[in-house]
C-alpha cells in the first residue's frame, strides 16, 4: 500500500465541503441561485434594499441641487455625517482584500467559501464611500474635474498636500486592484456559467465576461500565476489605504486628530468592521441559497476568531489614546479625551465602547462562535459601535475648540440621516444583484480541493 499524499484537507482544521461531496454537487449548489427564479425571500430583501436605495437617491438630489446647507456641518464642526460615513464604508471594504490577498499568500484554504462575498463587498462598500467625500464638496461636477492630477488649460496642478487629494488616489487605486482582483478570480467560474447556460442570451453575457476561459492546462498556469501576482499587489493596500484616511486626521494639529497611532488603529478597526459585515451578509445569504453545506459553521466560528482577535486590539487603542493624552502634558489634549467620556457626546463614546470591546467578548464562548443565529446581534453591534468611532472621532474633536466662545453642537438632519440609511441601500442591493448573477462562491478553488482529497483517499 503506497502512502496517501499530504492533501489540502490535511492542513485544516476542518473539512472544507462535507465528506461525499462531489464536484458536481459544488457546481449545482453554487449556480442555482443564477439559473433558477428568486425565491420569496429575494424580492422581499431586493424590495426593502431598492427602498433605502430609493431614501438615497432623494437625499442625493437634495444634497447636490439644494447645496450641503441641508447637512448639519456647522462652525466648528465641518465635518459631520459624510466623512463619519466615508471612513466606515472603507474600514467595510478592509475584509475582502484581507481575507482574499493576505489569506491567499498564507496558504489558509478556509477562505474559498467565502472570498468571493468578501471581495465583492469590498467593491460595493468603496462605492458606497467614494459617494460621501464627492457629495461634501458641494459642487461634485466641478470637484471631480479639479481633484484628477492632469495639466490643464490653466497650467494648474492639484494640491498634492490636501488630504482630499491624498483620499483620490488611495481610493482608486484599492478600488481598481480590487476589482482586478475579484474579477480575475471569477473567470473560471464564469466560463462554468456560460457552459451551463442554456438561454443564448445568457451563454453570450457569461462567454463574453470568461474572456474565452477554455480550461487549458496553459490557461491554468496563466491564471495561477496572475492571481498570486494580484494577491501580492494587493496585499499592502489593506495597510495603506486606511492608514492614508486616517492621514487626514494625524496630519492636523487638531488636538485628539494629532497622534501617531491613528494608521495601526483604523487598520485594526477597518478589520473588525469588515469581517463583522461579511459575517451578517454570509450568514444570511447561505440561509437564503441554502449553502450551508459550503459555508459552514467552521467557516464563520474561525471569522469570528478574528473578530475577537482585532476587538482586542481596539481596547488596546482606546486606552492606548488616553494614556498618551495624559503621558503628553499637554492640556488640550487632556481635554478632548475627558469630554469624550464625560461630555456632551458621552453617550457616542461609551456606545461604541461597549459594540467594540466588551460585545465581541462574548465570542469567547463556543456557543456564540458556532451559532449563527447568536453571532448576528454580535456583528450587528459591532458596526453600529465602529459608526460611532468615527462619529465620535470626528465630532467631538471638532465642536469645543480652543476659545469656549467657538465651541458648538453638531445635530445632523434628515439629509444626513437619509443619506445614511440610504447608503445601506445601495450596498445591500448590489450584494443582493450579485448573488443573483454571479457565482458566489469560487468554485474552482473548492473543487481542486475535493479532488485532491479524493486523490488521497484513492492512494490509501
Amino acid at each position: 500500500m503506497s502512502a496517501r499524499p499530504v492533501t489540502t484537507e490535511d492542513l485544516l482544521p476542518f473539512p472544507l465541503v462535507p465528506e461525499g461531496t462531489t464536484a458536481k454537487d459544488i457546481d449545482d449548489a453554487v449556480s442555482l441561485p443564477m439559473e433558477s427564479f428568486p425565491t420569496r425571500r429575494w424580492w422581499i430583501a431586493f424590495s426593502f434594499s431598492l427602498g433605502l436605495l430609493l431614501i438615497f437617491s432623494v437625499n442625493v438630489t437634495i444634497t447636490v441641487s439644494q447645496g450641503i446647507g441641508t447637512w448639519g456641518v456647522n462652525n466648528p464642526v465641518g465635518w459631520g455625517f459624510a466623512i463619519v460615513n466615508l471612513v466606515f464604508w472603507i474600514g467595510i471594504g478592509h475584509a475582502g482584500t484581507l481575507i482574499s490577498a493576505i489569506l491567499f499568500l498564507f496558504r489558509q484554504h478556509w477562505r474559498t467559501a467565502i472570498a468571493r462575498f468578501a471581495e465583492a463587498m469590498t467593491l460595493f462598500a468603496v462605492l458606497c464611500a467614494v459617494q460621501f467625500p464627492v457629495l461634501h464638496t458641494g459642487r461634485p461636477w466641478l470637484a471631480i474635474y479639479w481633484m484628477v492630477p492632469y495639466p490643464n488649460h490653466n497650467n494648474l496642478w492639484t494640491n498634492f498636500r490636501s488630504p482630499l487629494e491624498w483620499d483620490v488616489f488611495a481610493i482608486s487605486t484599492y478600488g481598481t486592484v480590487s476589482f482586478l482582483f475579484w474579477f480575475l478570480g471569477l473567470i473560471p467560474d464564469l466560463a462554468l456559467a456560460r457552459d451551463r447556460a442554456k438561454h443564448p442570451l445568457r451563454k453570450f453575457i457569461y462567454g463574453l465576461l470568461s474572456l474565452g476561459w477554455n480550461g487549458s492546462n496553459r490557461a491554468w498556469s496563466h491564471y495561477e500565476r496572475a492571481y498570486g501576482l494580484f494577491a501580492a499587489i494587493a496585499t499592502p493596500l489593506v495597510l495603506s489605504v486606511h492608514s492614508v484616511i486616517s492621514f487626514d486626521f494625524a496630519a492636523s494639529i487638531v488636538p485628539g486628530w494629532h497622534t501617531t497611532i491613528f494608521p495601526p488603529y483604523f487598520v485594526a478597526g477597518a478589520i473588525l468592521s469588515g469581517f463583522a459585515m461579511v459575517t451578517l451578509v454570509v450568514v444570511l445569504l447561505r440561509k437564503m441559497f441554502n449553502l450551508q453545506h459550503l459555508v459552514t459553521e467552521s467557516h464563520l466560528e474561525v471569522m469570528n476568531k478574528i473578530m475577537l482577535a482585532t476587538a482586542l486590539m481596539v481596547g488596546y487603542a482606546y486606552a492606548s489614546e488616553f494614556f498618551v493624552a495624559w503621558y503628553s502634558g499637554v492640556l488640550y489634549e487632556k481635554y478632548v479625551f475627558l469630554n469624550r467620556a464625560m461630555g456632551p457626546y458621552a453617550w457616542g463614546y461609551w456606545s461604541m465602547v461597549t459594540c467594540n470591546v466588551f460585545v465581541p467578548q462574548l465570542l469567547w464562548f463556543k456557543k456564540f462562535r458556532r451559532n449563527p443565529w447568536l453571532m448576528v446581534p454580535i456583528v450587528i453591534l459591532v458596526n453600529v459601535g465602529m459608526w460611532f468611532e468615527r462619529f465620535v472621532i470626528i465630532v467631538t474633536s471638532l465642536h469645543r475648540d480652543y476659545l469656549p466662545a467657538a465651541w458648538g453642537m453638531y445635530h445632523p438632519t434628515w439629509v444626513d440621516a437619509g443619506l445614511l440609511v440610504g447608503s445601506f441601500g445601495l450596498f445591500f442591493t448590489l450584494v443582493l444583484l450579485f448573488v443573483r448573477f454571479l457565482p458566489t462562491i469560487a468554485v474552482s478553488e473548492l473543487k481542486g480541493a475535493v479532488l485532491q482529497k479524493h486523490a488521497g483517499a484513492h492512494h490509501e
